[in-house]
């Protein structure tokens, strides 16, 4: 017996040195799958840090990319706006380094700096170049930029004839913020609408408020935005007398100003409002959230883009039932083409279809919204009148049984549970030609 439990123990002994030998002879010659795949530094940060924004691939097509404006970058392009390179040409290293570190001011790009290490930054720009094949097979053409002209009242008063000269009117408007411009519906070379720099307000220039940076955009123009180079339009003197002009133009920040002149300002906004109302909606649409409810997404989370305030957006709400996005499209049928401006405002402040029934202040808020000015609330609807019609038929709200229905409102008013908001992907109206 005590042998047999002897070869027993024996046997296993050289078993387990026997997976030991092979376990350490398989590590020596094939590292295991996870450290070959492990990712770079580069990789690891973007992974963590811009992914959300600029999607998996680089292509500008995160799951925020959508809300955002303007839009994130498209890595896989090469086409980068803030440069010292030659229009066209591709970003230095050090033109990275500072989009990254400083951030676009006026958009959704942070300033990185408090957070990420010199060499994290160098992998990370590493990482962002593998996305396009141009910086393998191109290289940068830094601007070779002149001294710049001593800056004097004559040199403002040139630089505003030059720009008379260029037209920046067009775009900036007679003012630099936007009067009498007559390019107001700018888009950049994929198609998304893209905004005029105001240039009353240098603390919003994305690439930077120094003399050189100003002249740089001038001198290189802004890839891929409307914005051209100059280079060829106007000589070295020229483009200097222009910056100092565009440097005249900006405004006290508001940080900086006494009573009587906030007071001048805002008054000046609200004219400004009310002689553009459908501006003024568009702002207001876009910052009170109005896209996220009133648009379907997938069930990977992208907005349904085709369907930017079509409605069709299922929610389900407790107690109360499933509720369903209204279309505020300006189509007749089934969005709000045929709504007057009074049902229009009583939907958005008292929660007041047009039928007469009123919905929950969930998911639209319209308690939050009851104390909007009148004015706002005419520049609203001016603005989702300009919608595109898009027919997407709606379901009507579907309430629960009577037993669930007092299930759910006990749970909520005895017990003091919360009740769940869920909103679910995919479109849930009825879109034209659809077979339902």
């Amino acid at each position: 017996m005590r042998k047999h439990v002897n070869r027993v123990f024996m046997g296993f002994a050289l078993l387990v040195l026997l997976s030991v030998v092979i376990s350490r002879n398989f590590s020596a010659s094939a590292p295991p799958s996870e450290s070959k795949n492990k990712p770079s530094l580069g990789e690891s940060v973007y992974n963590s840090r811009c992914v959300m924004c600029h999607g998996s691939d680089g292509k500008g097509n995160g799951l925020a990319a959508a809300f955002l404006h303007p839009r994130p970058r498209n890595f896989t392009t090469g086409v980068y706006k803030f440069r010292s390179t030659e229009s066209g040409n591709l970003p230095t290293d050090d033109d990275l380094t500072r989009s990254i570190k400083q951030g676009l001011h006026g958009t959704s790009m942070p300033d990185w700096a408090p957070f990420l290490s010199d060499d994290t930054v160098k992998a990370l720009i590493e990482y962002l170049k593998s996305f396009s094949p141009r910086f393998a097979t191109e290289k940068p053409k830094p601007v070779k930029a002149s001294y710049p002209t001593p800056i004097a009242p004559a040199t403002i008063a040139a630089g505003k004839k030059v720009y008379e000269k260029l037209e920046c009117k067009s775009c900036h408007g007679s003012d630099g913020a936007g009067t009498d411009a007559v390019a107001t519906n700018l888009q950049d070379d994929w198609g998304y609408e893209i905004d005029a720099t105001n240039l009353t307000e240098p603390w919003t220039f994305r690439g930077g408020l120094t003399p050189t940076d100003i002249y740089l955009r001038i001198r290189t123009g802004i890839n891929g935005a409307p914005m051209p180079s100059y280079a060829g339009s106007a000589n070295e003197k020229e483009m200097w007398n222009l910056t100092y002009y565009v440097l005249s133009l900006g405004r006290r920040p508001l940080w900086s100003m006494n009573a009587d002149e906030v007071k001048r300002h805002f008054d000046k906004l609200d004219q400004d409002a009310k002689a553009n109302p459908v501006a003024r909606g568009k702002y207001l649409v876009k910052t009170m959230g109005c896209i996220d409810c009133h648009s379907p997404y997938t069930k990977e989370g992208y907005l349904m883009e085709e369907l930017l305030m079509a409605g069709g957006l299922k929610w389900s709400i407790g107690p109360y039932g499933y509720l369903y996005s209204p279309n505020l499209t300006s189509d007749k049928e089934t969005g709000i083409g045929n709504w007057k401006d009074e049902e229009i405002k009583r939907g958005i402040t008292r929660g007041i279809r047009k039928d007469g029934s009123r919905s929950i202040p969930f998911p639209m808020p319209w308690t939050s919204y009851a104390n909007l000015k009148e004015d706002d609330l005419n520049a609203i609807i001016a603005y989702l009148k300009t919608i595109p019609p898009i027919y997407n038929k709606i379901p009507e709200q579907e309430s629960l049984n009577m037993f669930a229905y007092l299930w759910g409102k006990f749970k909520m008013l005895i017990l003091k549970q919360d009740f769940a908001s869920i909103s679910y992907p995919g479109n849930a109206g009825t879109l034209k030609g659809a077979n339902q």
